[in-house]
């Protein structure tokens, strides 16, 4: 059973800073791209950052140069650190493996919320 474990959201003011975690389990993650989502009320659920299994990142126009995805394979631990944070940035906030069958799994995700 394939699981992923969302955290880290909260509410946080524009400019500031919140750091995203997502823990795997039931599949070998080491050798896996891994994604962050996000869906905004209203809005249909958008890809912000991938991460190969070799480290290579590629980001949403939207948030590049101000969010870093990265990992821990020891700890089967996707992360998503998000600076400069707009009111814009507002959503929930799911990780994914998006390889083939593993895609249907999602976690609950995690809210994040930026005041202006």
């Amino acid at each position: 059973q394939v699981q992923l474990v969302e955290s880290g959201g909260g509410l946080v003011q524009a400019g500031g800073s919140l750091r995203l975690s997502c823990v795997t389990s039931g599949t070998i993650f080491r050798v896996y791209a891994m994604a962050w989502y996000r869906q905004a009320p209203g809005k249909q659920r958008e890809l912000v950052a991938r991460i190969t299994s070799g480290g290579s990142t590629n980001y949403a126009d939207s948030v590049r140069g101000r969010f870093t995805i990265s990992r821990d394979n020891g700890k089967n631990t996707v992360y998503l650190q998000m600076n400069s944070l707009k009111p814009e940035d507002t959503a929930v906030y799911y990780c994914n493996i998006p390889v083939g069958y593993l895609s249907d799994y999602w976690g609950q995700g995690t809210q994040v919320t930026v005041s202006s």
